[in-house]
């Protein structure tokens, strides 16, 4: 076997070429550090990403529910206030239409002043004018057919004038607000 001179200037080149070696391995080391390091900053990263963009997301959405209510909210109250002016609305004509039935009446029968019965027209014109501006229309019975969604038959008469389920007669006039029926017509219908 063949013994190998040692000397004190091969060990420092053993010992360099050791350390060169290290410091290479320390080097790869660090940069696969660096690397894991990069991919580990990377990953945080997109976890803490997704974690904000399911927060918006979920932000979002509460918005868009909240949005949602308060638009039902502000639609159903304007319905509930249009519905609560329509009901008392129709309630005080409902009141005030026995008064305007009763001056109807009044205003048939003879009057010797002329000058009374044409203030008692003004008067009536003027109630006339106000159910108007209210919305308020009077059902159309004589002569129409009958439809019990609107009139209330309280009679029928053979008569040879209308035809057969037609309104011949109207006992008390019927009125409507808008589309809501406030009285219906008393009416006798034909056979």
């Amino acid at each position: 076997m063949e013994e190998k001179n040692i000397t004190p200037e091969t060990e420092d080149e053993n010992q360099a070429g050791e350390t060169a070696a290290d410091e290479e391995l320390d080097e790869m080391a660090a940069e696969t550090s660096d690397e894991e390091d990069a991919v580990s900053e990377y990953n945080d990263a997109a976890s803490e990403y997704a974690a904000l963009e399911d927060a918006l997301n979920e932000a979002n959405d509460k918005y868009l529910r909240l949005f949602a209510e308060y638009d039902n909210y502000r639609k159903r109250t304007a319905r509930e206030k249009t519905e609560t002016y329509q009901n008392a609305s129709s309630k005080c004509i409902e009141e005030l239409l026995p008064f305007i039935d009763s001056f109807e009446r009044s205003l048939e029968i003879e009057c010797s002043d002329e000058s009374f019965k044409k203030g008692m027209d003004m008067i009536f014109k003027q109630l006339q004018d106000f159910l108007a501006k209210m919305n308020v229309i009077e059902v159309k019975a004589l002569g129409a057919e009958f439809d019990p969604n609107i009139h209330n038959a309280i009679q029928q008469l053979d008569s040879t004038d209308y035809a057969s389920n037609h309104i011949c007669q109207v006992y008390q006039k019927g009125y409507t607000i808008g589309d809501k029926l406030i009285r219906p017509a008393m009416v006798a219908v034909a056979l």
